[in-house]
């Protein structure tokens, strides 16, 4: 079944027979969809995956529904571009409403639910994560909540299929073999529901104290005792023994990338690289005795059938795959916003609140989604300062992967320094930003969710989408790298270039003219700026230069089209040429200084 992840779009809010999928974040609304339309979709355990809403089918008896999953959210009070979108769908007449309900948290998602019913949109509640709720000690009295919130509740665990057939059977009593209209439907939200958010003024504090009192009258405490999983969830969300283990989980997490990566790359992908697949083009393409210049292209030094398997296959993938391993397994955990609550104190010093550490973390991965995750950021400036952030210091993994490859096989230590020169312009750019944009950041509002051990089939669903679309967005791009590279090199053009360039690439930065490869192709891809430094033969003064040079390199032209998507094209310009101007500004410098200190000592 086909699914359209979309942004705001005036055609699928007008769409009639629409059911929307509401709650607040990381209460498992995307499994739910998943499971109800038959789409795979990513679900995450962190606030802010669903910023975008996505639509599919959901078949309710005889009769056929659009299931909208909206954007969780705390509120409806419009204070973030989440809420403004999930208002706006709410003022689209729909014919129902299916609300999940968080039974471990239950007072937050009520409150939620009362400002919903407020549309009168008929509503199905689906009481999520009853295990988790039984494992705190919750007992909830269903048919208590039921009345007291006038609507069919279904208690369900999505992520193992608990009670999903019966949500689809409640829809069927509620809606009938006749499709209900609500056009002409009063809501009594806010004045000609113009997507203004809630009008009480009060915060919504009469929807909390209301909330409070169905929480007491509904759920009732068993003698259970908090599991393992519990005690180290509250562990990692106090100062001490929190911020250690937070710490320690992330180095382990780096250590299983690095050293898995370099494992797999050295061990397994390099020979089979090596020793199988380009001998195997090798024998394919030489006898048919193609023109020289035809050859070189296919199977020279740069040849496409040569490089795009040492440098995608062999230098990239295999960090890309261990860092979703790890990516996917903290943000299932719980663990991820734990990390951020236990930093918040760090990354406001640097003039953002702990959830966009989040984003950063999203960025290594990736920074296009990392950008479009930043629209949960509250307010302007924190959305700008991330968006920078990302793409002035914050390597993808692929680049990460492979500048460990080649720095690693020099000196650690200059792994180490190139890793701190990227901090010092991560920190300094955070600094500069935090004091030119105006407005402010506001303090860190975050749900934390239950910390578990992932669902494995949700996991590897989630690991297996990631994968692809790594795969089919990336790989295209790369690919396209490897062809120019293997043009410019085979037609003298890369020669003329680094003649031109010359001042700048071997004057200024002290690399040899061949480096002008690195800066042609990070255009396309980040990573590919690193890898013609491979063939090249560099000292570590020049290895230590050029990785810099990559890490602070411009966006690639990807990011370049979200930044401009999501701000303006000013703004996309803007970092792109401070990203050149920063990355070969402190390369430069960095030459000069390490030359100035050896010509003395």
């Amino acid at each position: 079944m086909k699914c359209h992840i979309v942004a705001e779009d005036s055609k699928v809010l007008a769409k009639e027979n629409k059911i929307l999928l509401m709650g607040t974040p990381n209460v498992g609304k995307s499994v739910i969809f998943s499971a109800l339309t038959n789409v795979h979709v990513i679900s995450s355990n962190y606030t802010g995956t669903t910023v975008s809403y996505m639509e599919g089918s959901y078949q309710v008896g005889e009769a056929q529904y659009t299931l909208i999953d909206v954007p969780g959210t705390y509120s409806l009070a419009a204070t973030s571009i989440a809420e403004e979108v999930a208002i706006r769908i709410m003022c689209s007449n729909p014919v129902a409403v299916l609300f999940v309900l968080n039974a471990a948290d239950l007072e937050g998602s009520i409150k939620l639910a009362l400002e919903v019913q407020k549309y009168n949109i008929p509503i199905v509640y689906a009481l999520n994560l009853m295990d988790v709720a039984e494992r705190k000690g919750y007992e909830i009295n269903v048919k208590l909540l039921e009345q007291e919130l006038g609507a069919p509740v279904i208690p369900t665990v999505a992520v193992k299929g608990q009670g999903l057939d019966r949500i689809t059977q409640a829809f069927v009593q509620l809606l009938g073999a006749k499709r209900p209209t609500f056009g002409t439907r009063s809501c009594t939200a806010c004045a000609g529901c113009a997507g203004c958010g809630l009008a009480d003024g009060n915060g919504g504090l009469e929807y909390w104290e209301q909330a409070r009192q169905i929480v007491r009258k509904a759920v009732s405490c068993t003698d259970a005792k908090p599991n393992f999983l519990d005690r180290l969830g509250n562990a990692l969300l106090r100062p001490w023994p929190g911020l250690p283990l937070a710490l320690l989980i992330l180095l382990v997490s780096l250590g299983i990338v690095v050293g898995g990566g370099k494992a797999l790359r050295a061990v397994f992908l390099l020979p089979l690289v090596n020793q199988a697949i380009v001998p195997f083009f090798e024998r394919l393409i030489t006898p048919l005795n193609l023109h020289p210049a035809l050859h070189n292209i296919l199977i020279g030094n740069y040849g496409v059938f040569r490089i795009s398997f040492e440098w995608i296959l062999a230098l990239v993938m295999p960090y890309v795959i261990l860092f979703q391993i790890q990516f996917a397994l903290l943000e299932d955990s719980g663990v991820l916003p734990r990390i951020a609550v236990m930093f918040d104190n760090l990354m406001r010093k640097l003039g953002v609140q702990g959830g966009s550490l989040i984003h950063l973390f999203l960025g290594f991965g990736c920074a296009v989604p990392a950008i479009i995750g930043t629209r949960t950021a509250t307010t302007q400036k924190e959305r700008l300062m991330v968006t920078a952030m990302v793409c002035f210091a914050i390597p993808c993994i692929s680049q990460t992967g492979a500048l460990i490859s080649l720095l690693s096989a020099y000196s650690v230590w200059l792994l180490l320094a190139t890793t701190l020169t990227g901090a010092v312009v991560f920190v300094t750019v955070a600094i500069v930003l935090g004091r030119l944009l105006k407005g402010n950041v506001d303090p860190l509002i975050l749900e934390v969710p239950n910390l578990l051990i992932p669902e494995p089939r949700a996991y590897f669903k989630k690991l297996w989408v990631r994968i692809k679309q790594f795969l089919v967005e990336a790989e295209g791009p790369m690919l396209i790298a490897v062809f120019i590279a293997a043009l410019l090199a085979e037609t003298g053009i890369l020669e003329g270039l680094g003649e031109l360039l010359k001042p700048v690439v071997s004057g200024w930065l002290g690399l040899p003219e061949g480096a002008v490869m690195s800066l042609i192709l990070g255009i396309i891809r980040r990573e590919m700026s690193v890898a013609p430094l491979l063939g090249l033969n560099l000292n570590p003064l020049q290895m230590y230069v050029g990785a810099v040079v990559s890490l602070l390199y411009l966006p690639c032209l990807s990011v370049f089209g979200i930044i401009a998507k999501e701000f303006n094209a000013r703004t996309a310009v803007a970092i792109t040429v401070s990203t050149t101007l920063t990355a070969l500004f402190v390369g430069g410098v960095m030459n000069h200084l390490v030359l100035f200190v050896q010509s003395i000592f």
